[in-house]
């Protein structure tokens, strides 16, 4: 899945970004599974013809983007939902979410001065395990069984640390940095060869 995370343009510049990056992926190949997912906005998503949109944390709930998307003749988008906390996972899963992204597991380190300030702290491995249904899940309000819905860990996501990530469940990785800074294709031969070993 790629999903297009851009928060400083405009609607139309959006659009026009969406759509070139559909006819890449759609050139790349007609039997392609890469699916493209607008970043918290049903309507851009809806416009293009994207296969879906990630929301975030704070956005709408995926049942209402659901109910969006069914009512503009979409009746199978796929839909993220941002997630901080196993509650978050849960809340998003009752509301028919196909995927979670939780995290952020090893936090964000600033590569320069400028980006100091917006470093964030990783909550760690074990409230991945937890969110992904391994371990049962302290200091919620009432118990909440483990389900079934696909956990991406986020966050901080090297590949010296993308394997503990699956060990604790996460049924796959999100990053940005992870591919922007190094060969893409061998950063997904070597991810793949994590998971084929688990």
């Amino acid at each position: 899945m790629i999903q297009l995370r851009e928060k400083d343009v405009s609607a139309r510049d959006l659009v026009s970004l969406a759509r070139e990056a559909l006819e890449t992926i759609r050139a790349a190949s007609s039997s392609t599974r890469t699916r493209l997912l607008i970043n918290s906005r049903t309507d851009v998503a809806l416009a293009v013809g994207a296969h879906g949109v990630h929301l975030r944390s704070d956005d709408i709930s995926a049942s209402e983007a659901r109910v969006v998307f069914c009512k503009a003749g979409q009746n199978r988008p796929l839909i993220g939902v941002s997630c901080h906390s196993v509650s978050e996972v849960r809340l998003a899963e009752s509301h028919g979410a196909e995927f979670a992204l939780f995290g952020p597991i090893f936090g964000k380190v600033a590569a320069d001065k400028r980006e100091a300030k917006s470093a964030v702290k990783g909550v760690g491995v074990a409230p991945l395990r937890a969110a992904c249904g391994k371990i049962p899940a302290p200091g919620l309000e009432a118990p909440v069984p483990a389900g079934r819905m696909p956990v991406l860990a986020v966050g901080g996501i090297t590949l010296a640390n993308a394997k503990r990530c699956l060990e604790a469940g996460a049924a796959g990785i999100a990053a940005i940095r992870l591919f922007q800074q190094n060969d893409i294709s061998t950063v997904v031969e070597k991810l793949r060869a994590f998971g084929s070993s688990n």
